[in-house]
């Protein structure tokens, strides 16, 4: 079974190389591999060009990272899809054999965990976010599976549709609501780490940033026609809360 990466990236000449050997230092052999930049103007693309095994490399102007990562699902040939970002790194070599071992043929999602690391020390871990097994309408209560831990089939991009570009750092979570609630894939819990993941997400990086997350939060259910819980939003960063540890 062919899976395809996709890590986007803009100036990331300080962590791209981590990422890229992450990947293509897997045990798992039928990876195929998809970077996407956004047009850097440091040392990125040469760094990317040095390796010979990376199956995709665009370099262009884009819309912000999710018009990116649409791109590289766009030219994804995998039957699965999973995404990797530039700032950070697989948990291990055996992470995606583990991935396809136990993503059978019945489920469309496979997520796991992930660990929050120092910046300059991928070894030192600041929280870890465990994400547990989804339930019907947990997402009221304010759960939600870490991104970089998720895995979807393609076939679901192509039924369902790709991310969308009008919600920020929100998009994400719109398409995992999406896929979960509206569609009502079938997902599996691989109580695993996939990833470890610098810290200085962009959406939790300031008040302002919070507050507009949270607007598109709200945007991301009236979207899909859907009816948040009294309390959603104001639970969702509690219960992002409780599945840190």
């Amino acid at each position: 079974m062919k899976i395809s990466i996709i890590t986007v990236c803009y100036n990331s000449q300080e962590t791209i190389k981590d990422t890229i050997e992450s990947v293509i230092n897997q045990s798992y052999d039928n990876i195929e591999y998809i970077i996407i930049d956004g047009n850097s103007n440091d040392n990125t693309c040469n760094i990317i060009n040095s390796y010979s095994n990376i199956d995709i490399f665009i370099s262009e102007n884009d819309k912000g990272i999710y018009d990116a990562i649409n791109k590289g699902i766009k030219r994804a040939s995998g039957e699965i899809i999973g995404l990797l970002h530039a700032d950070d790194v697989f948990d291990n070599h055996q992470v995606i054999e583990k991935v396809i071992s136990n993503f059978s043929s019945n489920k469309d999602i496979l997520y796991g965990d992930i660990n929050y690391v120092k910046k300059n020390n991928l070894n030192q871990i600041v929280r870890k976010w465990k994400s547990g097994n989804y339930s019907s309408k947990k997402f009221k209560w304010g759960w939600m599976p870490p991104h970089t831990g998720f895995f979807l089939k393609r076939k679901c991009y192509i039924n369902f549709g790709l991310y969308r570009l009008d919600l920020g750092s929100s998009a994400d979570y719109e398409l995992m609501l999406r896929m979960f609630e509206v569609h009502k894939l079938s997902s599996f819990y691989l109580p695993i780490n996939i990833v470890k993941m610098r810290v200085g997400g962009i959406s939790n990086s300031s008040f302002k940033n919070r507050w507009t997350a949270n607007k598109n939060d709200k945007k991301s259910w009236k979207v899909n026609s859907l009816n948040p819980g009294w309390c959603t939003f104001v639970l969702k960063p509690i219960i992002k809360l409780k599945q840190f540890i």
